[in-house]
């Protein structure tokens, strides 16, 4: 059985790991991974969704953050802060930054982000083939009023990473830019996964800057409306917030209502002109969604076993026999 799974950061990781707890070793799964949060920080390539699926996946994570190394020290983030460098609004921790390091120094040599991955990937053996959606830049950056104009008037884009991590999304936002997206590829092994898969999920990660931004790749959106598999996609709002992360105020910038529904809709049916074939949303949720099977189902994900459930509705719906 194979099943590809679109995924942004923590609410990614979690799905990945109920639907691999539910195929064990008899399921193929690849993970299609957003690198539109991905950054360049005092000389350092940071991947932090790659690397929250990695961690997660691969039993390092700090499960209380949700992010990050478990068991993590602070000395260098101290150290920089000391000597004054910026960007100080960012916190890399020692344990988090050997990996940085590795991937970096590979990155200058000449090796693509999914080698790398990989490579990275050998130590942790996370159980699932972690594939960033493209080897080229292709950065998230947010369009906001200039915090430093007094008089509000000039406009001014930002990193994603400064955005929510500085400023906590709490400055006026006027919209999202996919910074050399469209001059990327698709990396090798991504339209494949999707081609071939059995079923193509879409986790429930932020609707706009973690599936958003891979679908803002050329290619991804047309693989999966051709894709012989179903595609299912799982909400990531219940009863009008979030599940995790900040999708309300990414949603609110584009003018998509944060509900089940609007997030549905806003994706679209395979029918139509957009990418679903059915959508899982929470049980005290309804949605409408012409062309696309609605299916009301728990969506918290509580833990592996409770995630595993919710995946093998998605299979199901997929048509898969488990």
């Amino acid at each position: 059985m194979k099943v590809t799974v679109l995924v942004g950061g923590v609410g990614g990781a979690r799905f990945l790991q109920g639907l691999k707890e539910l195929l064990g070793g008899g399921g193929d799964i690849t993970a299609i991974v957003n690198v539109g949060d991905d950054v360049w920080m005092h000389g350092l390539r940071i991947c932090p969704d790659l690397d929250t699926c990695m961690y997660t996946l691969g039993g390092g994570i700090d499960t209380d953050r949700g992010w990050g190394r478990i068991a993590e020290t602070w000395h260098a983030r101290d150290e920089l802060a000391a000597y004054g460098a910026d960007p100080d609004w960012f916190g890399l921790g020692d344990r988090d930054i050997a990996t940085h390091l590795i991937r970096s120094r590979m990155l200058r040599t000449g090796y693509p982000l999914s080698a790398v991955t990989e490579a990275l990937c050998n130590r942790w053996q996370p159980g699932v083939r972690l594939l960033p959606v493209s080897d080229d830049r292709s950065e998230t950056h947010v369009v906001v009023t200039d915090p430093d104009d007094e008089s509000g008037e000039s406009q001014r884009a930002i990193h994603f990473q400064e955005w929510w991590v500085r400023y906590r999304a709490r400055i006026p936002t006027h919209s999202f830019a996919h910074i050399g997206a469209e001059q990327a590829s698709p990396a090798s092994g991504v339209l494949d996964a999707i081609a071939d898969a059995d079923a193509v999920i879409l986790a429930p990660s932020n609707p706009v800057v973690s599936v958003g931004a891979i679908l803002a790749v050329p290619g991804i959106r047309s693989a999966l409306r051709t894709t012989k598999a179903k595609v299912v996609g799982l909400s990531p709002v219940v009863d009008g917030r979030p599940l995790r992360g900040m999708a309300d105020e990414c949603l609110s910038v584009i003018g998509v209502e944060t509900t089940a529904e609007a997030v549905g809709k806003y994706y679209g049916a395979r029918t139509d002109t957009g990418i679903l074939d059915s959508w899982m949303i929470h049980s005290t949720d309804t949605a409408e969604i012409p062309g696309v099977d609605v299916l009301s189902v728990p969506l918290l994900m509580t833990d592996p076993a409770t995630t595993a459930e919710m995946a093998a509705v998605a299979l199901r719906s997929a048509g898969l026999a488990l």
